[in-house]
């Protein structure tokens, strides 16, 4: 004798495989398009800064012949995030020597001022504490505070006329170079 109040009918496997088939799909479906935003949304957080590669500074045209030096700026390219800018990060003083360029990081090595050029010393003086450098940025006073010479940078030349300076900025009152 079967009963119609107290029990009830037997699951309907087709509509569980429909509801079950339904969520699948519509998993899968919501599923790509948040793993494509969240992608893009990540994906400047993985890239490089750039930190350590070559910047354009001049041209050989932009140097005399003599061998005195130039300031120049030193422009790059910053990326954080979501953002591209140029930005200015410091400033080389750039001469022929025989062989290449010398670049020379402006900062003075004793308290970070900026070393000023001096054709009549012929060589560089910091301003703030009478530090004094030769043309090749080594000490030319014993009596100088800086306890290092001028920092040199590492330069190429690309396309025949194309200076490129790898910046660099370093401690300032330390003996040894160490990269700030």
């Amino acid at each position: 004798m079967a009963c119609d109040k107290c029990c009830s009918p037997p699951p309907d496997r087709r509509g569980f495989l429909k509801g079950s088939l339904a969520a699948a799909i519509g998993l899968v479906l919501g599923a790509v398009p948040f793993g494509a935003g969240l992608t893009v949304l990540l994906s400047p957080l993985k890239r490089k800064a750039g930190r350590g590669e070559a910047v354009q500074v001049a041209s050989l045209n932009a140097l005399p012949a003599d061998g005195s030096p130039r300031k120049f700026r030193v422009v790059a390219e910053r990326v954080d995030a979501w953002n591209r800018s140029k930005a200015l990060i410091g400033a080389v003083y750039l001469r022929r020597v025989q062989g290449g360029v010398l670049a020379l990081n402006v900062a003075c090595p004793h308290a970070g001022c900026f070393v000023d050029y001096s054709a009549e010393r012929n060589g560089y003086f910091c301003p703030c504490h009478n530090s004094v450098f030769a043309l090749d940025g080594a000490i030319s006073d014993p009596k100088s505070p800086a306890p290092r010479g001028m920092d040199a940078l590492d330069v190429e030349i690309r396309n025949s006329d194309e200076i490129w300076v790898k910046f660099q900025n370093y401690r300032a009152g330390e003996a040894k170079k160490v990269a700030a």
